[in-house]
C-alpha cells in the first residue's frame, strides 16, 4: 500500500504537464466547431494557452481557465497575456467547487468546447474540502461513487455538465480510463452523453518521469437526447506521425461499436471484429463457464503486519516458534508453476523465502517465553497500534485463518494462473482462496490455463504503472473458463511446462488441449491467442520515446 508521506510533491497535486505539440493537436480538434467559449479546468502554468494561440482564431474567444495553485495560475495568465489572449480568465480556486455551483443552476451558460490534462490524484490524497466535492459531482449526477476513484474522473465528469449539446470535450487522461473499476461510472455516462468518443491509445508513455500510461479522449456531446450514440473507437498510435494529421481524419477514422463495450470496460474496443465475435460466440457455449458459477473467491488473510507473521525458518528458529509455524505462499516466486507442495515448500525455505505463517490463538500469559518475547518485539514496533492489528484482541491473533485446495495470486506479469495446494499452506491477501462447486479442483487448475482465460483475463482485469496485471474478486467471477469433458491436463506436465516454456508457447499447447476440446479450429485457437497477445503487450509497454517531459 502507498501512503501520502511517501508521495511526491508533485504526485500529490497530479502536475504532469502536456506536451506541447499534444496541446496544439486538441486544440486543432475543437476548432473545428468555431468554439467561441472554451473551458480548462486544470490549466498548470497554461500551455494550452500557447497552443490555442498556435492555431488562431482564438484572440477574441471567451477563456476560463482554473488552477489551484497560486504561482502557477501567475504564470498562466501571463503566458495568456503574451499570447495575446486578453479575454482569457484564470481563476485561482477550486475547479470542483466552481463546477457544483454552475451544474445547479440551469441557466449557467455552457461552454462550446472544454479541453486540458486533469490532475491525477488519488481520492485518498486528496484535502478533506476536495474529497467533499469529488464525491458531490457524483451525486449531482445520480453515479455510483467509490473512494477508489481519482481526481480526474471527477474532473471529466464536471466538465461534460458544463458543455453545451454538440460540444466538444478533448483532454489528456489516464490510460486506466480504459478499464479501472473506478471509472466505470464515468464510462458509463460518456457512452450516454456523447455522440461518439475516440481514445488515442500511444505504444509510448508521454509523461517520462512516470509509469502512469496516458491517452488522449476526444469526445462530442451529443446535440439531444434523440441523437444516435455511434459508440466507441480506438485509434491505436506509435511515435508522433498522427499529430501530422488533420485531426478530423483521426477522430472519424476508428470504426465505432457500442453495447456491452460502452456499458462495460473499454478493453474490448482494442480487439478487431472478428475476435471480439469469436470472444462471444465462445461465451455461449456449452463447456465455457463463468467462473462465478463454478467458483467462489475469497481474499487471502489480512495481517497487518506481514512482517511479523510471515517469517524465515532462521527466525522461527532463533525465536523458537516452531510449534506456531504454518506453511505459506503469497507471491509468484513462491510457485512458478501450478503446484504447490513439499519439495517446492522446502525450496523456498530453502532460498530464504518468508515460508512459514506465524499462528497465535494463546491469550499472552498461556504462551511460553520465547512467543512472549517474540510479541513484544512487535510491540516494540508499535505494530499493535496499525488499525487492522488495534482492532483486534489480542492484536497477534488473526482472523479468517483457513486454507483452500486452490489459491490464485491477484497480480500476474504475462497471465493467472490457479495453484493447486497440495501442502495445505495459508495464503495472505496477495493471493486469493478458491473453492470450488461441482467440479474437481484438479480439473479447474489445469484447464484454467488457456488462451480463452487468459484474453477473459486482460479483458476483466487491469493494471497500472509497470504494467502488472491485477485482478479483484469481482473480475475473476467474471472470467470465461472452458471445462470441455475430453480436456485430461497433465498437471505435473503443466507445472513444468509453466516453469520452463513462454506464455505464448504455454498457451498454444493448452489451446490444443482445452480449446481443441470445444471442438476450436486451430485458426481459431490462434485467433484468440493473438488476441491475448495484443492486449499483454500494450499493457507491457514501456517508455521507449516520451513524446515530452513532464514539468
Amino acid at each position: 500500500m502507498n501512503f501520502i508521506e511517501n508521495e511526491t510533491a508533485q504526485k500529490l497535486r497530479g502536475g504532469y504537464y502536456t506536451p506541447p505539440d499534444l496541446a496544439v493537436f486538441l486544440a486543432q480538434w475543437v476548432k473545428e466547431i468555431s468554439p467561441t467559449r472554451i473551458l480548462e479546468p486544470s490549466c498548470g502554468d497554461g500551455i494550452f494557452f500557447d497552443a490555442l494561440a498556435k492555431v488562431k482564431g482564438f484572440q477574441k474567444a471567451d477563456i476560463v481557465g482554473f488552477e489551484l495553485e497560486p504561482d502557477e495560475a501567475a504564470k498562466a495568465r501571463a503566458r495568456a497575456k503574451a499570447v495575446g489572449l486578453k479575454a482569457a480568465k484564470v481563476h485561482s480556486e477550486d475547479f470542483l467547487q466552481w463546477a457544483i455551483n454552475r451544474m445547479a443552476d440551469d441557466n449557467s451558460p455552457k461552454f462550446d468546447a472544454i479541453l486540458g490534462n486533469p490532475p491525477f490524484v488519488r481520492y485518498q490524497y486528496l484535502p478533506a474540502p476536495f474529497q467533499v466535492c469529488a464525491e458531490q459531482i457524483f451525486r449531482d449526477l445520480e453515479l455510483p461513487f467509490t473512494k477508489h476513484t481519482n481526481a480526474w474522473v471527477s474532473f471529466i465528469l464536471a466538465s461534460m455538465s458544463l458543455l453545451r449539446p454538440g460540444g466538444r470535450l478533448a483532454m489528456v487522461v489516464p490510460a486506466e480510463i480504459i478499464h479501472v473499476t473506478h471509472a466505470q461510472s464515468l464510462r458509463s455516462h460518456l457512452g450516454r452523453e456523447c455522440r461518439r468518443l475516440v481514445i488515442i491509445d500511444p505504444e509510448e508513455l508521454w509523461f517520462s518521469d512516470t509509469l502512469q500510461g496516458a491517452v488522449i479522449l476526444l469526445a462530442e456531446k451529443k446535440h439531444s437526447k434523440a441523437d444516435k450514440t455511434e459508440g466507441l473507437g480506438m485509434y491505436p498510435v506509435k511515435g508522433r506521425e498522427f499529430l501530422n494529421l488533420d485531426p478530423a481524419t483521426v477522430f472519424n477514422a476508428p470504426q465505432s461499436i457500442n453495447g456491452k463495450t460502452v456499458q462495460g470496460k473499454w478493453t474490448r474496443a482494442l480487439l478487431d471484429v472478428e475476435t471480439r465475435s469469436l470472444f462471444d460466440e465462445l461465451g455461449k457455449h456449452d463447456a465455457v463457464h463463468r467462473f462465478e458459477d463454478i467458483a467462489q473467491v475469497d481474499v487471502g488473510i489480512v495481517t497487518g503486519a506481514n512482517k511479523f507473521f510471515l517469517v524465515t525458518d532462521e527466525v522461527v528458529k532463533e525465536f523458537k516458534l516452531g510449534k506456531w509455524a504454518h506453511p505459506m505462499f503469497g507471491r509468484s516466486e513462491h510457485c512458478p508453476g501450478i503446484i504447490y507442495d513439499e519439495h517446492q515448500h522446502i525450496t523456498n525455505a530453502e532460498k530464504g523465502n518468508p515460508t512459514n505463517f506465524l499462528l497465535f490463538r494463546e491469550d499472552v500469559s498461556k504462551l511460553n517465553a520465547a512467543a512472549k518475547a517474540y510479541i513484544k518485539l512487535g510491540e516494540d514496533q508499535n505494530l499493535h497500534t496499525r488499525y487492522k492489528c488495534s482492532v483486534r484482541s489480542p492484536w497477534y491473533t488473526v482472523p479468517s485463518i483457513y486454507s483452500t485446495e486452490i489459491g490464485m495470486l491477484k497480480r500476474s506479469h504475462n497471465t493467472p494462473r490457479l495453484i493447486l495446494n497440495r501442502i495445505g499452506a495459508y495464503t495472505t491477501d496477495t493471493a486469493y482462496r478458491i473453492r470450488t462447486r461441482n467440479v474437481e479442483g484438479e480439473k479447474l487448475v489445469g484447464c484454467f490455463v488457456n488462451p480463452l482465460t487468459a484474453l477473459s483475463a486482460e479483458l476483466e482485469g487491469r493494471h497500472y504503472g509497470g504494467g502488472v496485471l491485477e485482478l479483484i474478486p469481482s473480475e475473476i467471477e467474471r472470467l470465461l473458463i472452458p471445462l470441455p469433458e475430453k480436456a485430461n491436463v497433465d498437471l505435473v506436465d503443466l507445472d513444468k511446462d509453466m516453469r520452463s516454456l513462454s506464455t505464448h508457447q504455454l498457451l498454444s499447447r493448452q489451446g490444443k488441449i482445452v480449446l481443441g476440446g470445444l471442438g476450436l479450429s486451430k485458426a481459431k485457437q490462434e485467433c484468440v491467442i493473438e488476441g491475448w497477445r495484443k492486449l499483454r503487450d500494450r499493457r507491457h509497454r514501456t517508455s521507449s520515446e516520451p513524446l515530452g517531459e513532464a514539468d
